[in-house]
């Protein structure tokens, strides 16, 4: 199937196929943009999960270099979150400020899905406008004269590409809209997971900061009680 072909089918199609090639590109742009950055998400997450195994508690000045290293990503606002109310914050207080910095980046990670889910149920119907525009187009041939009834049938036939266009670009949208859903969950999960291995290492250490806090004026109250007697 030649260019002019194509293109002829495009100007029968009532402009129809022409926003179907758009509502494509827009669809690959958006699931390559996706996929790359859930991909660079999930992985910096995981790489992030492992130093922190590996590290019994966790400093300021550690949590302030991991920020620094994932500037820019979800889980470079947790550290940045954790290494500002390092040793400051209860257990319930920490819980609630990672909460709160996973609720502000969710729609950064679900970035643009709803258009690719637009596209997923609108190009079918697109395609089933384009159709019956081509078919009327079709059914016009009967009302020349000069016109052989036969010619009808490869109108029809040129009209359903349009329908199969939109049929195309709706299967690609669906499957990569699933894979990217499964997706984003997953780096939600490991938001979770991350939040729980921060709060579990960071509040034994606030702990620790609230007791010596607590004790310290009553030392030195106990040493001026002493040294009065």
């Amino acid at each position: 199937m030649t260019f002019n072909t194509l293109l002829n089918l495009a100007n029968h199609s009532g402009g129809v196929l022409y926003v179907i090639a758009a509502m494509l590109f827009v669809a690959l742009t958006i699931i390559i943009e996706r996929s790359w950055f859930l991909h660079r998400v999930s992985g910096c997450g995981h790489a992030a999960l492992q130093q922190i195994d590996r590290l019994d508690q966790l400093d300021t000045s550690t949590l302030t270099t991991f920020a620094e290293k994932y500037r820019g990503l979800p889980i470079g606002r947790l550290f940045s979150m954790a290494a500002r109310f390092h040793g400051t914050r209860t257990r319930e207080e920490l819980d609630a400020s990672f909460e709160e910095v996973i609720m502000r980046e969710a729609p950064r990670i679900d970035r643009l899905l709803w258009v690719l889910d637009t596209i997923v149920t609108l190009a079918p119907l697109l395609g089933l406008f384009g159709t019956i525009v081509g078919m009327f187009n079709a059914f016009q041939v009967l009302s020349d004269p000069g016109n052989a009834p036969t010619q009808v049938t490869g109108g029809v036939a040129e009209a359903l590409i349009a329908t199969a266009s939109g049929l195309f670009v709706a299967m690609i949208g669906l499957v990569f809209f699933n894979g990217l859903h499964n997706r984003v969950r997953a780096v939600v999960h490991q938001l979770e997971t991350l939040k729980a291995a921060l709060v579990n290492r960071l509040a034994s250490g606030s702990h620790e900061h609230a007791k010596e806090l607590r004790e310290g004026p009553r030392a030195v109250i106990g040493k001026l009680a002493s040294q009065g007697a």
